[in-house]
């Protein structure tokens, strides 16, 4: 603590021996700050205050219909991007303070200062914004507000319009596009379908149809053997039974069997080959001169007169006719679905390579076609979201502070900087003072000097001021004081008279 104070002593000491330099020195400082913060030109602030309105009915009524601007979203962007370069420059046009420019230069270092000046306030919670700018005319002030709160209104319709127009041309030209695509798609479709007509799939793919056309054949194969023995079973009653009705060459068991084993044989070929297939060609020929050798053995048979006349055989004629008539149309029938099956096989290597063009024909014009489709709905919504963007009903604009000329200078606050000089000054004189000693050095008690050389200090000699020495002191302490009284007097006045400037 001694050490401290001793400290404190020595400083004030220091001091001390240089106080009318620490004097000298602030009265420089304060007359030279002071001048400054009297020439310092006035500044004007001018804001205005506007209301954003983001609430619309049409939202909840066109939802799902289009998409709707988020505007919420576009007002906070267009606060973020007000103060910029482009923005800015706009001002200057329209504030004529371009002409001011001299140079590129002087007008790039122009638009950094407005740039610097320009503030916006604001919560995009309660939608209200603040737009402030200061300068030396009130005139220009107000100007720069009106111009920042216009490209502000402004901006927040026109660009989203342009960028609904921009989407909707692009939509345009991707709609030609497609349209193209579409008409060559369906015209080569087209060409396939007419080159390929009888390879083309109906209902279902080829294999399904040759299973299907296989199935038919083996049912009509059978309907027609049941047919044949239905005939057979006439015959024999019309020539073996009971009553001698005829008298006919019996009937060859072995010959039967053979024409029933060979249209077996030549049923089971069929399955597995197509009619020109050696083996089927040399079956169908068995068993036409099968048939053919049974026909002759038939013609021997010679119905009894007596007998023919009866209408039991008379019925039997009938029936027997009908069966071989339904013989006739089964085995027409089953030579149809033989040749069908024959044509499907023959088709069974270009069949399926027409059907999986044909699939992929299909898939390429329903994306095309899908597309389209897409991009007409897409442009319908685009143009009614350019609509929306142009309602004024969407997004309101309210000016609750309109921006005018301030009568009153805002700044700059000469108060506070003839204080903040004042108190720089006192600051400054005594700082000089205890430079002063730092460079020209004293001894200012037998401590110092001791712990300074270490030389012990025997003794030391008082001052003796005679009395014109001391009236001499007393004037100097006094004219000290009376600068320092001068300074401080000089300090109330002008906070005196700024205070009276301000209030009046």
């Amino acid at each position: 603590m001694a050490e401290i104070t001793a400290l404190i002593l020595n400083f004030l000491k220091a001091i001390g021996k240089y106080r009318w330099h620490a004097v000298a020195i602030a009265w420089l400082v304060a007359l030279v700050g002071w001048a400054i913060v009297l020439k310092l030109p006035n500044q004007y602030e001018t804001s205005a205050r506007v209301y954003v309105d983001t609430q619309s009915i049409l939202k909840p009524l066109l939802a799902g219909m289009t998409t709707l601007p988020n505007v919420d979203q576009q007002v906070m962007f267009m606060r973020q991007t007000l103060i910029s370069r482009p923005n800015v420059e706009r001002v200057m046009r329209d504030t004529d303070l371009d002409v001011k420019a001299a140079n590129s230069d002087e007008k790039d270092r122009m638009v950094d200062e407005l740039m610097a000046t320009i503030t916006i306030a604001g919560t995009e919670r309660d939608d209200i914004y603040t737009i402030s700018y200061t300068a030396t005319d009130p005139k220009l002030a107000k100007d720069v507000v009106q111009s920042l709160l216009t490209i502000f209104v402004e901006g927040s319709f026109g660009s989203k319009k342009l960028e609904s127009d921009k989407a909707v041309q692009f939509i345009d030209d991707q709609i030609a596009s497609y349209e193209e695509k579409l008409a060559a798609a369906e015209n080569k479709l087209k060409e396939f379908k007419i080159k390929n007509i009888g390879l083309l799939p109906n209902g279902g793919d080829f294999g399904s149809k040759v299973a299907s056309a296989n199935d038919a054949l083996s049912q009509a194969r059978l309907e027609l053997a049941e047919a044949e023995q239905s005939s057979n079973a006439i015959r024999r009653r019309m020539t073996g039974g009971t009553s001698g009705g005829v008298v006919s060459a019996p009937v060859d068991p072995e010959l039967e069997s053979r024409i029933a084993a060979a249209q077996k044989s030549l049923d089971t070929l069929r399955l597995q080959y197509t009619e020109e297939h050696p083996d089927i060609i040399a079956t169908k020929r068995l068993v036409e001169q099968l048939q053919a050798r049974k026909k002759e053995e038939a013609k021997k048979t010679r119905p009894d007169p007596a007998v023919a006349a009866s209408p039991m055989m008379q019925q039997l004629t009938v029936s027997l006719s009908d069966a071989e008539s339904r013989v006739a149309a089964l085995r027409a029938r089953v030579n149809e679905y033989a040749n069908r099956v024959a044509t499907l096989r023959s088709q069974s290597t270009t069949a399926p390579e027409v059907e999986a063009q044909l699939v992929q024909l299909n898939r390429d014009y329903e994306v095309n076609r899908d597309n389209y489709q897409k991009l007409v709905q897409r442009r319908e919504q685009a143009k009614l979201s350019g609509d929306l963007t142009s309602a004024t009903n969407m997004m309101t604009f309210r000016v609750i502070e309109p921006p005018l000329a301030a009568v009153k200078p805002s700044g700059p606050n000469r108060l506070a900087l003839f204080s903040a000089v004042f108190a720089a000054a006192l600051l400054a004189g005594l700082v000089g003072a205890f430079l002063m000693s730092q460079v020209r050095p004293t001894f200012l008690s037998h401590a110092a000097l001791r712990e300074t050389t270490g030389v012990p200090v025997l003794g030391s000699i008082n001052m003796h001021w005679t009395d014109s020495q001391k009236v001499m002191r007393k004037r100097r302490l006094l004219g000290l004081g009376t600068a320092l009284l001068v300074l401080f007097g000089a300090y109330g006045v002008g906070v005196a008279t700024m205070l009276a400037r301000a209030n009046g």
